[in-house]
């Protein structure tokens, strides 16, 4: 199926919800509000013309203004894939976990908040994966700015002065 007949079938599947199809060249992606994430994947996964029963990435990009979340699905047995995009604003980046639809994304929502500071609602364990527990920051925030030290220790850094740009 193609984005378009994916969306198209998400349409008839859950018509209340808030879903976008972006022409990005080579990955098209459907644009999926927060508020209705959650049903999204669920009929993603569950309806069987779609079956997305693999959860391949989650990804959390600094967009700027807004925090986004990425996720790349694919469809063992229907043999197709699909991009998931999900944005919301960087005061309050709250969106719902979908490790009750593939459990996968257990570990990968961590990472993403970890390194974004995206907050996964109702996520079984929700704390630091790669970085220490006390760690102040999101490494991969646009405006991350790195300690001089952690506990003592000098920390070094190859940054540019500017990473906003």
């Amino acid at each position: 199926m193609t984005p378009a007949e994916i969306l198209q079938r998400l349409k008839e599947v859950v018509p209340y919800a808030d879903i976008e199809l972006e022409q990005i060249p080579l990955e098209p992606a459907l644009q999926v509000s927060a508020e209705t994430l959650l049903m999204t994947a669920t009929a993603l996964r569950n309806d069987s013309a779609l079956h997305f029963e693999c959860l391949k990435c989650l990804s959390g990009v600094d967009r700027g203004e807004r925090l986004q979340i990425v996720y790349h699905l694919y469809s063992i047995s229907r043999h197709h894939h699909l991009t998931v995009r999900c944005s919301v604003p960087k005061e309050n980046p709250l969106v719902p976990s979908v490790c009750s639809v593939w459990p996968a994304a257990e570990w990968h929502e961590r990472e993403a908040y970890d390194m974004v500071g995206v907050r996964f609602d109702r996520h079984p364990d929700l704390r630091r994966i790669l970085c220490p527990d006390d760690w102040e920051g999101h490494p991969l925030r646009k405006d991350y700015r790195p300690p001089e030290e952690f506990h003592g220790i000098p920390l070094t850094s190859q940054l540019p002065p500017d990473r906003s740009a």
